[in-house]
């Protein structure tokens, strides 16, 4: 073999190897992010423990409802505003009691919901 074919050989193969080095740079970039992904979610599905919790992860917005306290207190005909994953907080308006107020409780301090028929 000629020293110039024997140099494109190299060259190629040097290509080869810079191609699957990259090629593998980007499977553990995404082996790293899906890992990553798969941890925050199981992070979230930890902090905000119990039954009240993960039902207002699913709870539509705007949903009228009864919310049971421990401690025996209920806040009655709330509507649900939003629930934050990271904080446990599940936010409420109060129309009836205390019109444009807004209720911030602690799911993992809920022991019943009501949800309200229309």
């Amino acid at each position: 073999m000629c020293s110039e074919c024997r140099r494109l050989r190299e060259s190629e193969n040097e290509r080869d190897r810079d191609r699957d080095r990259d090629r593998d740079r980007d499977c553990n970039k995404d082996r790293n992010r899906d890992r990553d992904r798969d941890r925050d979610r199981d992070r979230d599905r930890d902090r905000c423990r119990g039954c009240a919790c993960d039902q207002l992860r699913r709870l539509r917005i705007q949903t009228e409802v009864d919310v049971f306290l421990k401690g025996g207190q209920i806040l009655e005909d709330v509507v649900f505003i939003s629930f934050d994953r990271d904080t446990c907080c599940a936010i409420f308006s109060d129309p009836t009691t205390e019109r444009g107020s807004t209720l911030i409780v602690d799911c993992q301090d809920i022991v019943a919901i009501r949800i309200e028929r229309n």
